[in-house]
């Protein structure tokens, strides 16, 4: 079979998608399928380079990539792809819609509220949700634009910032405690990783360079570990995720808060889901074979 793995894109996650992308080759290689890279420099290199494959392995991330736009197009074209269908990425990548149907489930997540034009900012919202806050890009991906607001006067910049990169930002409540990720893969939880960035949160840096963060398989306390597992099936199930993604919680004075969730994670050397898979003995490689079979299962 051959594997087109698919990266780049036009985000201002390309640089780590290529990443991702020629990790994703190179560990292919070493099991069962050929693999060739297709880097997608602009939109309607989808359509044009992806002849004589049999199936995408995703490796994009960020908007026309993770947002199900990708998706869409090869499944009109009939070309089976890795990952989640058109709806549930775009749900997930979309953190305000994904926020409001957490909400409407009774799935825990830190209070927020969007605006399009720095003249929607509403300091009385603010001030209820109480500082610090974070201001981020409503559909951007890898910290990028995230900011920690600690006062007043420093609101305006970073919502002017963030809709330098979209065309809505998310205010938060700041939710301080002690970062997990859950993998999901196929309905099935993969060990939980604890994320112990060397900054004030898992930042772009603490995210993709080496020493960044600290990052381990966590075993949570019973009763956490059973609201936690079924905190990360909840949002799978509510969202209408496939095949895979990785839910991202905050754990404050023993409660836990869903951050987002992610439909494409990365899939560099740093990245948390071969790390977390590396737990249960499944190499990189093995990995990425699963997430074929499973998505081809899907895809049939």
């Amino acid at each position: 079979m051959k594997i087109g793995v698919i990266m780049g894109g036009i985000s201002s996650e390309r640089d780590i998608s290529l990443k991702s992308g020629e990790s994703m080759v190179k560990y292919l290689k070493d099991g069962k399928y050929e693999a060739v890279p297709i880097v997608i420099d602009k939109k309607e290199d989808i359509l044009n380079k992806i002849n004589g494959i049999d199936f995408a392995l995703l490796a994009l991330h960020g908007q026309f990539g993770e947002d199900g736009t990708v998706q869409a197009v090869l499944q009109t074209l009939g070309v089976p792809y890795s990952g989640c269908d058109p709806l549930s990425s775009a749900l997930c990548m979309d953190k305000d819609l994904t926020k409001k149907i957490l909400k409407a489930s009774g799935i825990r997540t830190a209070d927020w509220y969007n605006v399009k034009s720095a003249e929607e900012i509403d300091y009385e919202k603010i001030n209820k949700m109480g500082y610090p806050i974070v201001i981020k890009p409503n559909s951007g991906g890898s910290s990028v634009a995230t900011f920690i607001v600690q006062k007043k006067e420093e609101v305006l910049r970073a919502v002017e910032e963030g809709l330098k990169w979209d065309k809505e930002v998310m205010i938060e409540e700041y939710i301080k405690g002690d970062e997990i990720t859950c993998p999901v893969v196929d309905g099935e939880l993969y060990p939980t990783l604890a994320i112990k960035p060397n900054a004030e949160f898992f930042d772009y840096t603490a995210k993709y360079a080496d020493g960044g963060a600290d990052e381990f398989i966590v075993e949570l306390e019973e009763k956490l570990k059973i609201e936690v597992e079924k905190m990360a099936l909840d949002c799978w199930k509510a969202l209408k995720c496939s095949v895979y993604a990785r839910v991202d919680i905050i754990i404050r004075n023993g409660i836990p808060y869903v951050l987002e969730i992610n439909t494409l994670p990365g899939m560099t050397k740093n990245s948390l889901f071969p790390k977390s898979a590396a737990g249960i003995g499944i190499s990189f490689t093995r990995l990425l074979e699963i997430i074929v079979e499973k998505s081809l299962k899907v895809r049939a």
